[in-house]
């Protein structure tokens, strides 16, 4: 599994230590409410559930960091980070891949795979987002999600004129009878005039989800030959979005920065994911991820686990729903110093400069100014004038 060069290693021991940690999760969930009990759907009277995604949680009912208990300095950043952008989080404690006992480990075909990340059931959650604990975000993060969550809602809500049909034609899975495929002319909506759709009752980001992919370091659109949605949502003169020049992903072709305007962001149903900074799971999704990943072979890297979830592959079941947004909002920053992980030695040559990648007005690198309450001093790492004229 490749993700960042310089997390390779991590990942490859980060994909198990997740899975354990989702099974915490999962318990958490059941002593909670039991298996078999609803909890409440997030309605209060006429209040759109978007609104929730102003609250502490973002919209979900937890956020979780996986963190190991070393890495201390991580912790001060990440508890920063969540006061300067008013929400609120409980850290996991990581679990390096070489502590996990093998008999742990189901039905491996080859060598004690990656470490990674398995937690959401048993607090019977609604919902959870799961962060690394290196993940930044933009200060504006509460109005991306809001303005994900609108386009998540558009992709898989029942229209409200035909409750019986979709806006993406091809949802909940493309028509079998085109011949061939990839004659399908992915459905595009328009972030600025979205349908109608039938209000969501359990959650701001829609009621039939099991995945959402927030953070990555590439994403494919889905290819017109597999059993994946393929409707998307086109948000052009995004902000938020940083320039191309910018813009990065281990998926080839990169087809948003391709084949799109400048500033341009899509919503669209997971393929080919890589590397997991963020991703929120429905209590739906955990059930069906603690068994098709927790319970079956451990062979790849997490991330590489999750992808075969959402794409119904490699022995999963097809017919997940996971949703992602190109470019990601969660990314890892990067610190100054010599490059490094929890897992893996140091190498490589010393950063004179911290970062960020594709997060334009990153919390970690302004906490200094919003400290002092200055918004208007926020630094753009990657601003538009410096490119004008230059391609």
């Amino acid at each position: 599994m490749e993700c960042f060069p310089r997390q390779s290693r991590r990942r490859l021991l980060y994909a198990l230590s997740a899975a354990f940690i989702f099974v915490f999760f999962f318990t958490q969930f059941h002593i909670r409410a039991g298996p078999g009990q609803a909890r409440r759907p997030w309605t209060y009277g006429t209040r759109s559930l978007a609104d929730d995604i102003y609250n502490t949680t973002l919209g979900f009912e937890k956020i979780f960091v996986i963190s190991l208990p070393s890495r201390t300095d991580r912790r001060d950043g990440m508890a920063l980070q969540a006061a300067l952008s008013n929400f609120e989080f409980e850290f996991i404690d990581g679990v390096p891949g070489e502590n996990v006992p093998d008999k742990a480990i189901p039905a491996k075909k080859k060598d004690r795979a990656s470490n990674g990340v398995i937690g959401i059931i048993q607090r019977n959650l609604t919902s959870a987002l799961i962060l690394e604990d290196d993940a930044d975000w933009d200060i504006r993060i509460k109005q991306q999600l809001h303005d994900f969550a609108l386009s998540t809602q558009a992709l898989i809500q029942p229209l409200a004129a035909r409750p019986n049909s979709y806006a993406d034609p091809t949802y909940p899975s493309p028509p079998t009878n085109m011949d061939p495929p990839s004659e399908l002319t992915p459905p595009e909506l328009d972030f600025h005039h979205l349908p109608t759709t039938l209000p969501a009752t359990l959650s701001p980001y829609g009621d039939n989800w099991d995945i959402l992919w927030l953070g990555h370091c590439g994403m494919h659109f889905p290819f017109p030959d597999t059993p994946i949605p393929q409707g998307r949502v086109i948000r052009l003169h995004d902000t938020t979005v940083a320039p191309k020049r910018h813009l990065w992903g281990f998926t080839v072709p990169f087809t948003l920065k391709e084949t799109y305007p400048e500033h341009t962001r899509a919503v669209h149903h997971v393929q080919e994911g890589v590397c997991t900074q963020a991703y929120a799971v429905s209590q739906r999704g955990a059930r069906r991820l603690l068994y098709e990943v927790g319970l079956k072979d451990v062979t790849e890297g997490y991330d590489i686990l999750l992808r075969f979830f959402c794409e119904g592959v490699q022995g999963r079941e097809e017919g997940r729903q996971c949703l992602t947004t190109q470019p990601g909002l969660f990314q890892s920053h990067t610190p100054v110093g010599k490059p490094g992980s929890d897992i893996g030695a140091a190498d490589g040559e010393f950063r004179e400069r911290a970062m960020t990648d594709m997060v334009r007005w990153s919390v970690r690198l302004n906490a200094a100014v919003l400290m002092k309450g200055r918004v208007e001093d926020v630094v753009d790492q990657y601003p538009d004038e410096e490119y004008l004229g230059g391609g």
